[in-house]
């Protein structure tokens, strides 16, 4: 059913989502959770497991302490109470990669909880952040995949991966707020740098739970999952698709079945892919291999200590100190390293606004192209700001600065060694610039009418054909300044 078709089948009752998330982050640890097997991704297939792993009998799991601390600094981050005591418990499910039968997680007593973030003005609500292993995968085999396989091989490298679980309250109530939420989310693990973010590969992955109900109704409805989701934008598309399929059952007498779906982008629809399961349902108890964690009022102290600017921080001194407009302020701080690499470069350079734009517009484009990091080429703050320089002393023309970038982030060589190498110095000669204006107006005679005439736009034109004639190295204002002198007093 379309949404648009459930939609119809609306009567004129309004409702309103109340959606929360459950975000599990893989925090950067070298080892896994309960064991020394390594966290790498891209291993071959059960390369990375130990007998902890694999769920031996009689094996014993030792906490990383790592994984403890980048757990704190996570619930830190989030305006999150520390727990003076936590503990580890059994959660029983069946998976065929699950190799135990359970998993070790947290159920009563979480290492974080009652915290809070900020999301489009409105104050969302995290109720727990806790610790857990990560289940192993599945890889389905046959032509079609997944939905031709006629089999099944298990990866265990996965089993064990240390996993926090921030989970909000269900303070959310737009596909929007839903999405910013998770972005949010993303933006503040990796400037703390605790987890990569990646949806893609699997380290950040989010679950929705979602319901609908009247307007001004406080009684929950029926929630839904949504699993796995691996794209921020598919999550907003997903829930608005949710949202109305619910809203359809509802309005046609139908009941709404808690159950755990799956988005198909390829038809735009969610499809159901189990039951959801209560916490009775997990027969969860305290693990017995593993004790209490007591964590110090110092140790929380220690690490809060630790704590890198945040993004709303640097959104803000972006702002106050640097001038920046707010859309430059956040495109500059939603992409960390573009953010940290203007931090730099502001150091030798006080045109913060010029900056900005390379690093928004050209240096992004080429990066995008040549599909890499910036730390993965060779441009230095300290040549971006020269740069800036010449073109601001007149030394080149910004033209000229284009076309000088592709080397800047492929080479060693400064911009003014390329200039001087290229012989790519902007022409600032008056008489010079002035015989290449007369030589473009003379050849286009049409135009110094039509200036005259009122259409001043043609101004443009003949600007180029001075630049393209002096091979971009003429001083564009002069160009301008020139051809309307000797315009109006023909």
């Amino acid at each position: 059913m379309s949404t648009a078709s459930m939609a119809a089948q609306a009567s004129q009752t309004t409702y309103e989502m109340v959606i929360g998330l459950e975000v599990h982050i893989q925090l950067k640890t070298t080892t896994k959770l309960f064991s020394d097997a390594l966290t790498t991704f891209g291993a071959d297939p059960n390369e990375q497991t130990t007998p902890i792993c694999l769920g031996m009998p009689g094996v014993l799991p030792v906490v990383n302490e790592k994984a403890v601390e980048l757990a704190i600094l996570t619930g830190l981050a989030l305006n999150c109470h520390i727990a003076e005591v936590t503990k580890f418990d059994r959660k029983h499910y069946f998976y065929p990669d699950l190799p135990k039968g359970y998993q070790i997680s947290q159920y009563d007593m979480p290492i974080c909880y009652d915290g809070h973030i900020d999301v489009l003005g409105r104050r969302i609500g995290i109720e727990r952040a806790h610790l857990e292993e990560d289940a192993g995968k599945l890889v389905h085999g046959g032509a079609d995949g997944l939905a031709g396989s006629t089999y099944s091989l298990v990866d265990l490298n996965r089993a064990g991966m240390p996993l926090l679980e921030i989970v909000s309250r269900p303070d959310i109530r737009s596909s929007e707020e839903a999405r910013v939420y998770g972005e949010t989310l993303r933006n503040l693990v990796r400037y703390i740098d605790v987890c990569d973010g990646n949806l893609e590969e699997g380290s950040m992955r989010v679950d929705v739970n979602i319901s609908v109900r009247p307007t001004g109704e406080t009684k929950l409805g029926t929630k839904t999952e949504l699993k796995n989701m691996n794209s921020f934008r598919y999550i907003q598309k997903a829930i608005e698709y949710e949202a109305q399929r619910q809203i359809a059952l509802v309005e046609s007498g139908q009941a709404i079945v808690q159950e755990s779906r799956l988005w198909n982008e390829a038809k735009g629809i969610t499809e159901s892919m189990r039951s959801k399961e209560d916490a009775h349902d997990y027969r969860y108890f305290p693990d017995p291999d593993l004790r209490p964690l007591t964590i110090s009022r110092q140790q929380v102290d220690e690490i809060g200590a630790r704590m890198p600017e945040l993004p709303h921080q640097r959104l803000a001194r972006f702002k106050d100190t640097f001038g920046l407009s707010d859309y430059d302020a956040t495109q500059l701080v939603d992409a960390k390293e573009l953010g940290d690499f203007f931090d730099r470069t502001a150091q030798h350079t006080k045109n913060y606004k010029a900056i900005a734009n390379w690093l928004m517009g050209d240096i992004t484009n080429v990066l995008k192209t040549q599909q890499q990091s910036l730390g993965a080429t060779t441009l230095t703050p300290e040549n971006l700001a020269s740069m800036i320089e010449l073109t601001d002393q007149g030394t080149i023309s910004s033209a000229i600065a284009k076309k000088l970038l592709p080397d800047l982030m492929a080479g060693d060589k400064t911009p003014q060694q390329l200039v001087d190498e290229k012989g790519l110095a902007q022409i600032s000669d008056t008489g010079a610039i002035e015989a290449m204006c007369k030589e473009v107006l003379e050849a286009n005679p049409d135009n110094i009418a039509q200036y005259k005439a009122g259409k001043t736009k043609v101004l443009g034109f003949l600007v180029g054909q001075v630049m393209k004639a002096s091979k971009g190295k003429a001083n564009p204002q002069m160009i301008n300044d020139i051809l309307i002198r000797i315009i109006e007093n023909s």
